[in-house]
């Protein structure tokens, strides 16, 4: 079974680096689906949920 949550962050993480526009509430929806994502994750998914940890720290530095 795919993990939603999982699936989730990635949308969630994809929108915001896509060049959309997006506030702190994007931002925090996004952190939390990541963080959610955690739980259910296998080691292989909870690498990816760090690296798209770090895209979104590095999409907060640029604005």
């Amino acid at each position: 079974m795919a993990n939603n949550l999982f699936q989730q962050a990635k949308n969630a993480v994809n929108r915001m680096t896509g060049g959309q526009t997006f506030d702190e509430s994007d931002k925090q929806a996004a952190r939390n689906a990541i963080q959610s994502a955690y739980t259910n994750a296998t080691p292989e998914e909870q690498q990816e949920l760090q690296q798209l940890e770090q895209q979104l720290e590095q999409q907060n530095e640029i604005k």
